[in-house]
């Protein structure tokens, strides 16, 4: 009976004990497969860091590859436009002997001119030089032999700008045009006014509703004439009394390269003679020598044009004075200003490079150099100074 109490205490003894160790082994089996899953994710993540190590280096040379393709591509395509810019200019070339041979072939063909055909060509050639003659109404006898004196009037404005009187009208008028783009003139009652310390108070300002460029404007007759700022060879006509745009036009071939390579802000130089209204400018056509062109300021039209030999390579500034171009050259320093190129639009033969005329008394450089025909001076623009330079002439 006590054996069968002991069995009976025992029992829970040991179903306790056996499944602690139920527990156990269960534990056991849950931590092998927690070690088992992680050693998995790591062996997972170990993979995925060195695939992606080896992504890196793939994109890495391959972005070397295409780098160097694309700088191969870029060589390729400069010498592919060398090697046309090449044919074209070969062709050019080759057009250029068809056309000799081509004049040649003609020339030989027609070696004869008949006596009528070259009298003709010279009556022709007569009755334009007089046609321009009467139309420039050559009332000019008298060439530049000298600059006399200087005086220096005044020193208002900065590096560029333009001075003048209108050689149109009876009145004595000074205007001011300062900066090489800007769109206010300043007008004086007389060149005592000008002068004046508190100059700028006393003076009418007249806005103009378009702004220039350059320094190359003019007054004449009434009417401010300037190359419009932002187009390429427009010239505007302002009637100053009025205010208000009179008329426009474009002035072919201008624009395009600086008049004169010392001035570089002035594309088109208008200028005023005994025979009106002109305009100057260079080409890339004549190897940038200077381009004379004489416009009816009525019509706003050209008349005639004229390419010279003198170049614009160190010139500073130009004027027209009886028909006659003046080109003025200088140092790109600035030094002693003089005339080095003479061209007469009705004597082109007997145009001339070095006359020698140089400016007296004074070193640095001209924005502007404008001739007044009816004072016989030139109305300069030196280095913010406002000048005056009295002229000596000579029978032609």
């Amino acid at each position: 009976m006590v054996d069968l109490q002991v069995h009976f205490l025992l029992i829970p003894s040991l179903m306790s004990t056996m499944g602690a160790a139920q527990y156990m082994m269960q534990d056991a089996a849950l931590l092998s497969y927690i070690d088992q899953r992680f050693l998995s994710l790591e062996k997972r993540l170990e993979k995925c860091n060195q695939d992606m190590l080896e992504y890196v280096d793939e994109f890495r040379e391959f972005s070397r590859m295409v780098l160097s393709r694309l700088a191969g591509l870029n060589t390729h395509k400069a010498e592919v436009k060398r090697e046309v810019e090449n044919l074209l200019t070969r062709i050019e070339h080759a057009q250029r002997d068809i056309d000799y041979f081509g004049s040649v072939t003609d020339s030989n063909a027609c070696v004869e001119v008949h006596e009528d055909l070259l009298k003709e060509q010279l009556l022709e050639e007569a009755e334009e030089k007089k046609r321009l003659k009467v139309m420039l109404n050559a009332s000019c006898e008298h060439v530049l032999a000298g600059i006399r004196s200087l005086k220096v009037v005044k020193k208002t404005g900065g590096k560029h700008g333009s001075w003048m009187k209108d050689p149109g009208k009876k009145h004595a008028k000074i205007y001011l045009l300062s900066g090489s783009v800007n769109n206010v003139i300043l007008e004086f009652a007389n060149i005592m006014t000008f002068m004046e310390n508190n100059q700028t108070l006393k003076a009418r300002r007249v806005p103009l509703p378009l702004p220039w460029e350059g320094t190359g404007h003019v007054i004449y007759q009434g009417f401010l004439f300037y190359h419009r700022y932002g187009s390429l060879n427009e010239i505007v006509k302002f009637n100053i009394q009025r205010r208000n745009i009179a008329d426009q036009m474009l002035l072919p071939g201008a624009g395009r390269i600086p008049a004169y390579q010392l001035s570089p802000q002035t594309k088109i130089d208008l200028a005023v003679d005994e025979q009106g209204l002109w305009a100057l400018h260079a080409e890339p056509e004549t190897e940038g020598n200077i381009v004379i062109t004489k416009i009816n300021p009525v019509a706003m039209a050209v008349e005639h044009s004229w390419d010279t030999p003198c170049s614009s390579k160190d010139a500073e500034a130009a004027f027209m004075a009886c028909n006659t171009l003046h080109v003025i050259y200088n140092s790109p320093s600035g030094g002693s200003s003089r005339i080095q190129c003479v061209y007469d639009v009705l004597d082109a033969l007997n145009a001339y490079t070095n006359p020698g005329l140089h400016f007296p008394k004074r070193q640095g450089s001209h924005s502007t150099v404008h001739y007044n025909p009816k004072e016989k001076q030139l109305f300069a623009w030196g280095d913010g100074f406002q000048i005056i330079y009295k002229l000596h002439t000579k029978q032609k």
